[in-house]
């Protein structure tokens, strides 16, 4: 047990690292989006969604082709997530050859999805940073664009989610050995895979706002168990951890879901896009747990080397620590849909 010391300390420190810069709604994803839907012939249908930045919208803006008119968006309004915009614009020729962008963006840390539809009626999807705030609409689709698009927005997902994180590192905190963990990690993957597929292709419906509450609920649940664990208990998690993990990764999956539906698939790649969707929240997921090993391994090294001699009482911090913070979003978010 004293060796497991400094590293229970780091871990509970690098638990409150990503607290520091956790979100009032930590899973979510809230990028900007821009959708120009064919609506016949030349026109367009135009909706631009904005996050908000301190009670008002961001302070950026669509910039379409040359050729569409009109060109300025209409002010928009809150909708209870975002503030949207809709209207139609004319574009002769279409879209293909034109360059859209986005004002501001650039002086952002956001970025903003764009999905366009093609004078066929094809449709495809293009992700814009604030290092690429434009890009000129192809003439033909590419599925490469799909699957970098999607790969980015998975990844850029799970390593913002910190609710999500932090029930994968309180699963690192519990579960002992290498085999257990890799089958843990594995069985959690998998079944939010499942939910993630059956949720975004409308197989099963979950109502948003109870779900981001009992997914709080999971890592408060995981947290007592992590204390059980320490007071010489051995609690179900313990004991059987891969099942407790694809358990709640069901219900993880579905906020995965939840995210993805707010920016939508195009429709002649929904697989695909799905897919690496998903693979991009596995990367993620794995680029957590292999910098968290990593700095584990570090912290362990040294505390070995330099006998540090940590009070009884520390262990304790991150089971409260993660408990506590898991307790208060499920508060909140129980709040908010009552």
């Amino acid at each position: 047990m004293r060796s497991r010391g400094p590293l229970q300390l780091f871990l509970a420190m690098l638990f409150v690292a990503c607290l520091a810069m956790s979100p009032a709604n930590a899973h979510e994803l809230q990028p900007g989006y821009l959708e120009l839907s064919l609506e016949s012939d030349e026109t367009y249908l135009v909706m631009w969604k904005v996050p908000a930045a301190r009670g008002k919208p961001m302070a950026i803006s669509p910039v379409l082709p040359d050729n569409c008119t009109p060109q300025l968006p209409l002010v928009p309004a809150w909708d209870g997530r975002a503030y949207v915009a809709r209207w139609r614009i004319e574009c002769p020729g279409g879209l293909e050859g034109g360059r859209i962008s986005i004002a501001g963006l650039e002086a952002t840390a956001t970025d903003v999805l764009v999905r366009f539809d093609f004078a066929d009626g094809r449709n495809q999807a293009r992700r814009l940073t604030p290092d690429e705030a434009s890009f000129v609409v192809p003439v033909e689709p590419s599925q490469w664009e799909v699957i970098r698009t999607y790969l980015l927005l998975g990844q850029e997902h799970i390593l913002s989610g910190f609710d999500h994180l932090l029930f994968v590192l309180a699963l690192l905190i519990l579960v002992e050995g290498r085999r257990r963990l890799v089958t843990t990690v594995t069985s959690f993957t998998v079944a939010h895979s499942l939910t993630l597929a059956a949720a975004t292709l409308g197989l099963v419906d979950v109502a948003a706002a109870p779900l981001e509450a009992i997914i709080a609920l999971s890592i408060v649940f995981v947290a007592v168990e992590i204390h059980q664990r320490r007071q010489g208990k051995s609690g179900l998690t313990a004991r059987y951890p891969w099942v407790i993990a694809f358990t709640f990764g069901l219900l993880h999956g579905f906020g995965f879901a939840g995210a993805l539906s707010e920016l939508g698939l195009p429709r002649e790649s929904i697989p695909l896009a799905l897919l690496f969707f998903n693979v991009g929240v596995e990367i993620g997921q794995l680029m957590f747990i292999a910098a968290a090993i990593a700095v584990i391994g570090l912290a362990t090294l040294l505390g070995r080397r330099m006998a540090w001699k940590l009070p009884v009482w520390s262990l304790r911090l991150p089971p409260y620590a993660i408990g506590s913070t898991a307790a208060y979003w499920v508060i909140q978010r129980v709040a908010g849909f009552l």
